[in-house]
């Protein structure tokens, strides 16, 4: 698998810098892609799961609905801030998404928003995600995977510039490698500290390849839709919001 600390990146990243470099992944976009879930699927008869809730935006939405939702996610940091965020907390769990520590049939619903597919090293381990996801859902529960549209990224990539970060500055530069997108950051602070660096490595599945990914794993997506507020997927689209059944 080479380097572990490359193939697993998204175990170090999200927590403080990665919040000050997305900024405007605000409560507004959060709000808009719940309500297009809940437009879609209708509000979950049982207890529903927001996998890598991060610091809880959607959580906070379902909350809003009177959906009953557990939060997992991998960074320490961000689940911390998720629970400091809310009164009463936030049911909260630290957890790998390809082994979710769950009983078979445990949720009536569950929800991966913003991009939260795709990060493992081997499309096999995007099989084992999709499994876990089935796994944990009861029959006929519904799903909504809110993905990139990876024609979109193609076609819109900016190979390098410079960003402004509260007094400092981000190189970002962006690359395809094969059926992944790379995004790599190097982070001055402005103050004459050490330059911290990061990556994000993201695969690219065509709608089509997404859709057969999940049916394989016994997830049966019935809608496509192209932004968080229904509109028919195209290939400009900025997302591929997929919502469906299991089996």
């Amino acid at each position: 698998m080479g380097d572990p600390g490359r193939a697993e990146w998204f175990r170090h990243w999200f927590g403080e810098e990665y919040l000050r470099l997305y900024p405007h992944r605000d409560q507004a976009e959060a709000a808009a892609a719940v309500r297009l879930y809940l437009e879609v699927s209708g509000p979950p008869r049982g207890r529903s799961l927001d996998l890598a809730c991060g610091e809880g935006r959607h959580l906070r939405e379902l909350r809003r609905a009177g959906v009953d939702a557990v939060g997992l996610d991998l960074s320490l940091p961000l689940l911390r801030l998720a629970r400091r965020s809310e009164t009463p907390p936030f049911l909260l769990v630290r957890a790998d998404m390809r082994r979710l520590p769950f009983r078979d049939a445990s949720f009536s619903a569950v929800t991966s928003f913003f991009t939260s597919f795709g990060y493992f090293a081997a499309a096999e381990e995007d099989v084992e995600a999709a499994r876990e996801i089935r796994r944990v859902l009861a029959p006929g529960g519904r799903f909504l995977l809110d993905y990139l549209n990876a024609a979109h990224v193609r076609a819109a990539l900016v190979p390098e510039e410079m960003l402004d970060l509260d007094g400092g500055s981000v190189h970002v530069t962006r690359s395809i490698e094969g059926d992944v997108v790379v995004k790599r950051m190097r982070i001055s602070s402005g103050e004459g500290g050490r330059p911290s660096e990061h990556v994000e490595r993201v695969r690219l599945y065509a709608p089509e390849e997404l859709e057969t990914l999940l049916a394989s794993a016994g997830l049966v997506p019935t809608d496509r839709f192209g932004d968080y507020e229904g509109a028919p997927f195209a290939p400009s689209s900025t997302r591929l919001v997929l919502a469906g059944h299991a089996e």
